[in-house]
C-alpha cells in the first residue's frame, strides 16, 4: 500500500516543486506542506478525510482554515484539488516526496543504512565518507537497526541497493540453490 500512496503523491509533489523552483519559493512550499502533512496525519483530521458520510469541502476548509496565512495561494489551490479528487490523505506523503526532491534538487543523496547492530558515530562516519565517494555527492544518512539481518548492512540510496548483511547472503544462496 505505501508504494501505491508514492504513486498517487509523486505527480503532485513534482509539480509543487516544479512550481516551487520556479516561483523561487521552494521554502514556502516546503513550509506548507510540512503543516498540511502534519494536519492530514492526525487522527481526528485522518478521520474526518477518510468519513465517506461527511462532504468533501468540510475536511478541504478546515484544513485551508487552520492553514491560514501559511499557505501560499498556490498551496490552497493544490489542497482544493487533492480535496476535489478525494486524496486529501496523500498530503503526508507528497510532503516527503517533495522533501526528497528539495534534498537532491540540493546535490545531496538520502542514504537508509540497516544494520543488524548499533553503529556508533565512528562507523556511521566512516560509511557516509565512502558512500559520499561511491556516489560522488553529498550524502544524507539514517540509520535503522534491524536484527533480523543477523549480521552486516544493508544500504539503499535510490535506486542503489548494496546488501552486505547475512540475511541477504542466506536468501541469494538460497535462491542459487533453489530452496
Amino acid at each position: 500500500m505505501a508504494g501505491e500512496i508514492t504513486t498517487i503523491a509523486r505527480p503532485y509533489a513534482e509539480a509543487a516543486f516544479d512550481r516551487a523552483t520556479e516561483t523561487g519559493q521552494v521554502e514556502a512550499w516546503s513550509g506548507a506542506l510540512n503543516l498540511l502533512g502534519a494536519l492530514t496525519s492526525d487522527s481526528a483530521m485522518a478521520a474526518q478525510i477518510t468519513n465517506p458520510g461527511i462532504p468533501r469541502d468540510l475536511p478541504r476548509d478546515m484544513l485551508l482554515d487552520l492553514g491560514g496565512d501559511a499557505l501560499p495561494p498556490e498551496a490552497r489551490n493544490l489542497v482544493k484539488v487533492l480535496a476535489e479528487n478525494k486524496r486529501l490523505s496523500v498530503l503526508p506523503e507528497i510532503a516527503k516526496v517533495f522533501a526528497e526532491l528539495e534534498t537532491a534538487h540540493k546535490g545531496v543523496r538520502q542514504v537508509h543504512i540497516r544494520s543488524a547492530y548499533p553503529l556508533d558515530a565512528d562507523q556511521q562516519t566512516v560509511l557516509a565518507q565512502a558512500l559520499k565517494a561511491k556516489l560522488k555527492a553529498e550524502v544524507e544518512i539514517t540509520v535503522e537497526e534491524d536484527p533480523a539481518l543477523i549480521g552486516g548492512v544493508e544500504i539503499r540510496a535510490d535506486d542503489l541497493v548494496i546488501d552486505g548483511s547475512v540475511l541477504g547472503k542466506l536468501q541469494r544462496l538460497a535462491s542459487e540453490l533453489h530452496i
